[in-house]
Protein backbone atom coordinates (compact mmCIF):
# COMPACT_ATOMS: atom_id res chain seq x y z
CA UNK A 1 0.00 0.00 0.00
CA UNK A 2 2.38 2.70 1.18
CA UNK A 3 1.82 6.43 1.61
CA UNK A 4 2.24 8.97 -1.19
CA UNK A 5 3.86 12.37 -0.81
CA UNK A 6 1.33 14.94 0.30
CA UNK A 7 -0.98 12.40 1.91
CA UNK A 8 -1.78 12.49 5.61
CA UNK A 9 0.40 9.89 7.28
CA UNK A 10 -1.63 7.15 9.02
CA UNK A 11 -2.27 7.84 12.68
CA UNK A 12 -0.92 4.48 13.76
CA UNK A 13 -0.99 3.12 17.30
CA UNK A 14 2.52 3.26 18.74
CA UNK A 15 3.56 0.89 21.50
CA UNK A 16 7.07 2.13 22.25
CA UNK A 17 10.01 2.05 24.61
CA UNK A 18 8.79 5.37 26.01
CA UNK A 19 5.08 4.67 26.38
CA UNK A 20 2.05 4.20 24.15
CA UNK A 21 0.34 6.85 22.01
CA UNK A 22 -1.08 7.65 18.60
CA UNK A 23 1.51 8.83 16.10
CA UNK A 24 -0.20 12.17 15.45
CA UNK A 25 -0.20 12.91 19.18
CA UNK A 26 3.52 12.17 19.27
CA UNK A 27 4.17 14.53 16.35
CA UNK A 28 1.91 17.23 17.82
CA UNK A 29 2.81 20.44 15.94
CA UNK A 30 6.41 19.51 15.14
CA UNK A 31 8.14 17.92 12.20
CA UNK A 32 8.91 14.23 12.66
CA UNK A 33 11.12 11.50 11.26
CA UNK A 34 10.11 7.85 11.40
CA UNK A 35 12.76 5.33 10.41
CA UNK A 36 12.21 1.59 10.27
CA UNK A 37 14.46 -1.43 10.82
CA UNK A 38 14.16 -5.09 9.79
CA UNK A 39 14.66 -6.49 13.30
CA UNK A 40 16.40 -6.01 16.63
CA UNK A 41 20.01 -7.07 17.10
CA UNK A 42 20.91 -6.56 13.46
CA UNK A 43 24.33 -5.02 12.76
CA UNK A 44 23.53 -2.25 10.26
CA UNK A 45 20.52 -1.17 12.30
CA UNK A 46 22.66 -0.92 15.42
CA UNK A 47 24.98 1.54 13.68
CA UNK A 48 22.03 3.56 12.39
CA UNK A 49 20.17 3.89 15.67
CA UNK A 50 23.40 4.84 17.42
CA UNK A 51 24.20 7.48 14.79
CA UNK A 52 20.67 8.88 15.00
CA UNK A 53 20.97 9.14 18.78
CA UNK A 54 24.29 10.98 18.47
CA UNK A 55 22.66 13.44 16.07
CA UNK A 56 19.60 14.14 18.21
CA UNK A 57 20.80 17.71 19.02
CA UNK A 58 20.75 18.42 15.26
CA UNK A 59 17.18 17.14 14.96
CA UNK A 60 16.14 19.06 18.08
CA UNK A 61 17.57 22.28 16.59
CA UNK A 62 15.20 21.78 13.65
CA UNK A 63 12.19 20.89 15.86
CA UNK A 64 12.10 17.37 14.42
CA UNK A 65 10.81 14.60 16.68
CA UNK A 66 12.52 11.23 16.17
CA UNK A 67 10.93 7.80 16.37
CA UNK A 68 12.14 4.38 15.23
CA UNK A 69 10.27 1.20 14.37
CA UNK A 70 11.38 -2.41 14.47
CA UNK A 71 9.37 -5.62 14.19
CA UNK A 72 10.12 -6.88 17.69
CA UNK A 73 8.72 -6.38 21.20
CA UNK A 74 9.29 -3.45 23.53
CA UNK A 75 11.21 -5.77 25.88
CA UNK A 76 13.46 -6.81 23.00
CA UNK A 77 13.99 -3.16 22.09
CA UNK A 78 15.10 -2.33 25.64
CA UNK A 79 17.70 -5.09 25.53
CA UNK A 80 18.90 -3.99 22.08
CA UNK A 81 19.22 -0.37 23.23
CA UNK A 82 21.97 -1.46 25.66
CA UNK A 83 23.97 -2.79 22.70
CA UNK A 84 23.31 0.37 20.67
CA UNK A 85 24.49 2.59 23.51
CA UNK A 86 27.61 0.48 24.03
CA UNK A 87 28.48 0.50 20.33
CA UNK A 88 27.90 4.25 19.91
CA UNK A 89 29.43 5.32 23.23
CA UNK A 90 26.12 6.65 24.56
CA UNK A 91 25.22 7.04 28.22
CA UNK A 92 22.02 7.74 30.12
CA UNK A 93 18.48 7.62 28.82
CA UNK A 94 18.10 6.64 25.16
CA UNK A 95 16.94 9.85 23.47
CA UNK A 96 13.99 8.71 21.34
CA UNK A 97 11.33 5.98 21.33
CA UNK A 98 11.33 2.79 19.26
CA UNK A 99 7.98 1.39 18.19
CA UNK A 100 7.24 -2.31 18.60
CA UNK A 101 5.95 -2.68 15.06
CA UNK A 102 3.93 -5.44 13.45
CA UNK A 103 4.24 -7.00 10.03
CA UNK A 104 0.80 -5.60 9.23
CA UNK A 105 1.99 -2.06 10.02
CA UNK A 106 5.06 -2.62 7.83
CA UNK A 107 2.90 -3.94 4.99
CA UNK A 108 0.40 -1.08 5.26
CA UNK A 109 3.17 1.52 5.07
CA UNK A 110 4.95 -0.18 2.15
CA UNK A 111 7.97 -1.07 4.29
CA UNK A 112 8.65 -4.66 3.18
CA UNK A 113 11.65 -5.63 1.05
CA UNK A 114 10.77 -8.66 -1.14
CA UNK A 115 14.44 -9.23 -2.02
CA UNK A 116 15.52 -9.69 1.61
CA UNK A 117 13.91 -12.51 3.62
CA UNK A 118 14.30 -13.94 7.10
CA UNK A 119 15.01 -17.55 8.04
CA UNK A 120 11.37 -18.49 7.42
CA UNK A 121 11.31 -16.91 3.96
CA UNK A 122 9.26 -13.85 5.01
CA UNK A 123 10.24 -10.45 3.53
CA UNK A 124 12.18 -8.24 5.93
CA UNK A 125 11.14 -4.72 6.81
CA UNK A 126 13.07 -2.34 4.57
CA UNK A 127 14.97 0.66 5.88
CA UNK A 128 12.40 3.37 5.30
CA UNK A 129 12.69 7.03 6.19
CA UNK A 130 9.49 9.05 6.46
CA UNK A 131 9.67 12.78 7.12
CA UNK A 132 6.31 14.13 8.25
CA UNK A 133 5.32 17.79 8.52
CA UNK A 134 3.41 19.53 11.32
CA UNK A 135 0.30 19.12 9.14
CA UNK A 136 0.82 15.33 9.48
CA UNK A 137 1.42 15.00 5.72
CA UNK A 138 4.27 12.99 4.26
CA UNK A 139 6.93 15.38 2.96
CA UNK A 140 9.62 12.88 1.91
CA UNK A 141 10.17 9.14 1.84
CA UNK A 142 13.40 7.23 1.26
CA UNK A 143 13.48 3.48 0.85
CA UNK A 144 16.76 1.67 1.47
CA UNK A 145 17.24 -2.06 1.00
CA UNK A 146 17.79 -4.04 4.19
CA UNK A 147 21.51 -4.36 3.41
CA UNK A 148 22.29 -0.65 3.02
CA UNK A 149 22.64 1.77 5.93
CA UNK A 150 21.39 5.33 5.80
CA UNK A 151 23.37 8.56 5.57
CA UNK A 152 21.92 10.66 8.39
CA UNK A 153 23.89 13.75 7.38
CA UNK A 154 22.04 13.64 4.07
CA UNK A 155 18.74 13.25 5.91
CA UNK A 156 19.47 16.38 7.95
CA UNK A 157 20.39 18.24 4.75
CA UNK A 158 17.06 17.19 3.22
CA UNK A 159 15.17 18.41 6.29
CA UNK A 160 16.87 21.82 5.97
CA UNK A 161 15.64 22.00 2.38
CA UNK A 162 12.11 20.84 3.21
CA UNK A 163 11.72 23.34 6.02
CA UNK A 164 13.08 26.20 3.92
CA UNK A 165 11.03 25.49 0.81
CA UNK A 166 7.86 25.00 2.88
CA UNK A 167 7.86 28.72 3.74
CA UNK A 168 9.91 30.42 0.98
CA UNK A 169 9.35 30.49 -2.78
CA UNK A 170 12.62 28.76 -3.51
CA UNK A 171 13.94 25.37 -4.51
CA UNK A 172 17.35 23.96 -3.60
CA UNK A 173 19.83 22.75 -6.24
CA UNK A 174 21.89 19.57 -6.23
CA UNK A 175 24.16 19.17 -3.19
CA UNK A 176 22.73 22.33 -1.60
CA UNK A 177 23.52 23.02 2.05
CA UNK A 178 21.89 25.49 4.39
CA UNK A 179 23.21 28.99 3.77
CA UNK A 180 24.05 28.43 0.10
CA UNK A 181 22.27 30.06 -2.84
CA UNK A 182 18.79 28.82 -3.66
CA UNK A 183 16.78 28.81 -6.87
CA UNK A 184 13.77 31.06 -7.47
CA UNK A 185 10.82 28.80 -8.30
CA UNK A 186 9.68 29.02 -11.97
CA UNK A 187 6.14 30.09 -11.00
CA UNK A 188 7.42 33.50 -9.85
CA UNK A 189 7.84 36.29 -12.37
CA UNK A 190 10.97 38.43 -12.23
CA UNK A 191 8.91 41.28 -10.79
CA UNK A 192 7.52 39.07 -8.03
CA UNK A 193 10.98 37.69 -7.30
CA UNK A 194 12.40 41.20 -6.91
CA UNK A 195 9.72 41.93 -4.31
CA UNK A 196 10.13 38.67 -2.41
CA UNK A 197 13.92 38.60 -2.45
CA UNK A 198 15.33 42.00 -1.50
CA UNK A 199 18.88 40.62 -1.82
CA UNK A 200 18.14 40.15 -5.50
CA UNK A 201 18.75 37.21 -7.81
CA UNK A 202 21.17 36.32 -10.57
CA UNK A 203 20.18 34.74 -13.88
CA UNK A 204 22.51 32.01 -15.11
CA UNK A 205 23.18 32.21 -18.84
CA UNK A 206 22.59 28.97 -20.75
CA UNK A 207 22.72 28.11 -24.49
CA UNK A 208 18.94 28.11 -24.80
CA UNK A 209 18.89 31.80 -23.74
CA UNK A 210 16.05 30.94 -21.38
CA UNK A 211 16.30 32.75 -18.04
CA UNK A 212 14.93 29.94 -15.91
CA UNK A 213 17.94 29.38 -13.65
CA UNK A 214 17.69 32.22 -11.13
CA UNK A 215 19.86 32.08 -8.01
CA UNK A 216 19.19 34.06 -4.86
CA UNK A 217 20.88 34.05 -1.43
CA UNK A 218 19.33 31.72 1.14
CA UNK A 219 16.30 33.78 2.28
CA UNK A 220 16.40 32.29 5.76
CA UNK A 221 19.80 33.84 6.51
Amino acid sequence: MGVNLGQVFPNIDCKTTKGDYKLHDFINESWAILFSHPADYTPVCTTELGTAAQLKPEFDARSVRMIGLSIDSVDSHHGWIKDIQSYAGLKGDFPYPIIAGTRQTAADLGMLDPDEVDATGMPLTARCVFIIGPDKKLKLSLLYPATTGRNFNEIIRVIDSLQLTATKKVATPANWKSGEDCMVVPSLSDAEAKTLFPKGFKVTEVPSKKSYIRLTPDPSK
